[in-house]
């Protein structure tokens, strides 16, 4: 295969992952890093939001259509999610991975155990036990947090949402999901924008591995839609454990 056929396949299985449980950016950007044409980061930075957000937009509108969701609470949080990104996007570079990497594993590894400990989250909803303004606010302080993480980072930013507002808000997966893929349409966008603005994105080559990603969530949304939440926790599982395992392995041999 091309170095641009091996670009939209791994475009196309980011899509159906991402809107599955989140993790993507595991498959979309590493690509970019190793078949992608000598350009700078930023700019392979950039050419892979243009892709992801085609593919979450896809993701979230599939979702939306077959999920009720309180747009009180995901209104705002997705609007903020975009200025933090951007911010996020904005300094992209200047933070060494070594100085976040730890934290982030620590969380992943926490996370698992929840899921694993727990194996009744997120299989079904339950109330929020503070009510409509504390779900506001948590879903405030997960856009603009998780919103930084993806415009510094990325990868990994659809399952760190997908795990907030199940644990946080008491959703179960498949409700989360929809909240989940469209904050996450909302810092894909904010990091664009900078990366666009700085010059950094390769519109030919993002415009093709857009296409390939929309592909991908609109197969990947429905199936998760179809099997449940069931399905969404064991998927998420699988993410959160090759997470750990591509941060592990970046900390040991840097």
């Amino acid at each position: 295969m091309t170095h641009t056929a091996m670009l939209l396949a791994a475009a196309l299985a980011a899509g159906a992952l991402d809107a599955v449980a989140g993790g993507g950016g595991l498959i979309m950007l590493p690509a970019l890093l190793v078949f992608g044409p000598a350009v700078p980061v930023a700019t392979l930075l950039g050419t892979n939001k243009l892709a992801a957000v085609a593919g979450t937009g896809t993701a979230a509108a599939t979702y939306l259509r077959r999920t009720a969701v309180d747009w009180r609470i995901l209104g705002p949080a997705a609007a903020l999610a975009v200025l933090a990104a951007a911010g996020g996007a904005s300094v992209a570079g200047t933070i060494p991975a070594t100085a976040y990497r730890p934290v982030i594993i620590v969380a992943l590894a926490a996370v698992a155990l929840i899921v694993i400990l727990r194996p009744k989250l997120g299989l079904r909803s339950r109330a929020h036990p503070g009510g409509t303004g504390r779900a506001i606010t948590a879903t405030l302080l997960a856009g603009a947090g998780i919103g930084l993480y993806d415009g510094l980072i990325g990868p990994g930013t659809g399952t760190f949402l997908l795990l907030t507002f199940t644990a946080v808000l008491g959703l179960d997966f498949l409700h989360a999901s929809a909240l989940a893929k469209v904050v996450n349409v909302g810092t894909n966008l904010g990091a664009l924008v900078v990366f666009a603005l700085g010059g950094h994105v390769l519109w030919l080559l993002g415009a093709a591995m857009a296409a390939a990603n929309v592909l991908g969530a609109r197969a990947g949304a429905a199936l998760a839609l179809r099997r449940g939440a069931r399905f969404i926790r064991l998927v998420l599982l699988l993410v959160v454990g090759a997470l750990l395992a591509r941060l592990g392995w970046d900390q040991v041999h840097d």
